[in-house]
């Protein structure tokens, strides 16, 4: 039974999604990696999801369920997996995870520049939702994938249960900065680290 950190809130029914995608592997061109960290976003109830106003970009958000939103930020691919039905536009933001399998790609996709001398340890290689998008390989050309079917990128059972699920704030947000929709793996050295963004709101979601 897992015991969860959690502050006695109510959440929307996307953060329990999150926080069953704890422990699954992902598989992506020729990379797996045991999901450690996500954070949860609650469609148009949530002004700091790209699907709080439905644009172009935000649709496959509005699609039909376990499919990969991915975008690019910073130069960076994020993958997400929408997870609410059809028409709702809830998603679930991979920010981190553990490679086991396909070690020596990630690590290879994973390579500082030539003139970055920094070493990146096995335990960073999916630190982060652009590290991990990067060690798995995956890019806009993923986008709309349905993570449910073999092949591509798949979405897999289970490895391990996590014992303890804390949650925090998300990393980064504007708006809503302060919900505690951000849940990880107690003491899983692949979670990335907190930063608040410098003009975040004490905003909470009504």
């Amino acid at each position: 039974m897992e015991s969860l950190v959690l502050a006695m809130v109510t959440e929307p029914s996307v953060c329990a999604q999150a926080r069953g995608l704890l422990g699954r592997i992902l598989t992506s061109h020729g990379v797996s990696a045991v999901i450690t960290e996500v954070e949860a976003y609650d469609g148009p109830h949530d002004p700091a999801s790209h699907a709080y106003t439905r644009t172009p970009r935000s649709e496959t958000m509005y699609g039909p369920p376990m499919r990969l939103y991915v975008y690019r930020i910073h130069g960076h691919h994020c993958a997400n997996i929408v997870t609410s039905p059809e028409g709702a536009g809830s998603a679930v933001l991979i920010r981190a995870g553990r490679v086991v399998g396909g070690l020596d790609l990630a690590r290879q996709r994973r390579a500082p520049r030539i003139d970055d001398k920094r070493r990146i340890d096995d335990e960073s290689l999916g630190r982060g939702p652009g590290n991990l998008a990067k060690a798995l390989g995956i890019t806009m050309a993923d986008l709309r994938t349905d993570v449910t079917a073999l092949g591509g990128v798949h979405l897999g059972e289970r490895a391990q249960t996590p014992e303890t699920i804390v949650a925090g704030p998300r990393v980064g947000v504007r708006l809503a900065a302060d919900e505690p929709w951000r849940f990880w793996i107690g003491d899983e050295p692949s979670v990335s680290v907190y930063r608040r963004h410098p003009k975040a709101c004490r905003q909470t979601r009504n």
